[in-house]
């Protein structure tokens, strides 16, 4: 297996890019203990491209991921066209999941989480650097452990975790 080390991170381009740009930035301060290696430097895909050469655009930066973020907002649930493939995809490759609420919950949010992640093994967080980082560097492995274990289904981490963030 090729070495797999980027993030991928599927969100609602019309509507919620600045969260996606805001956790680019984030990367480059060096006050904000934030990183990650984004998969979607890998190569480009524009949006007049045909859906067959986008999706094989994602499938390649997909080929390189470690893990899947998926910022949930407003909109993202009603995405069928490239957010729900991504979503499949992800699951189909087993790639730890971590469901980012744009709203500020801290578990699932039913009312704007895509059904295809509602019932994935994924952790489900708010929109935080320090708590998207510590899903970051532990999910993955906690994901390991409990699909080993043929858990499914949203899992979240307690208030004492946000406490210890500061959050």
């Amino acid at each position: 297996m090729p070495y797999r080390n980027k993030t991928f991170v599927s969100f609602d381009g019309d509507s919620d890019m600045l969260y996606y740009r805001l956790m680019q930035a984030w990367t480059q301060n060096d006050s904000i203990d934030f990183n990650f290696y984004n998969a979607h430097d890998l190569n480009s895909a524009r949006d007049t491209s045909q859906e067959i050469s986008i999706k094989a655009q994602l499938s390649e930066r997909m080929r390189n991921t470690r893990e899947f973020v998926l910022l949930v907002g407003e909109r993202t649930r009603y995405l069928t066209k490239f957010v729900n493939w991504e979503i499949q995809q992800a699951i189909a490759r087993s790639l730890p999941m971590i469901v980012v609420n744009l709203n500020g919950r801290r578990s699932m949010d039913d009312q704007r989480c895509p059904t295809l992640a509602k019932g994935a093994l994924a952790v489900h967080i708010s929109f935080n650097a320090a708590i998207m980082q510590y899903a970051l560097d532990n999910w993955p492995t906690s994901y390991a452990k409990l699909s080993g274990e043929n858990k499914s289904g949203p899992y979240y981490y307690s208030e004492d975790v946000y406490r210890g963030l500061s959050l």
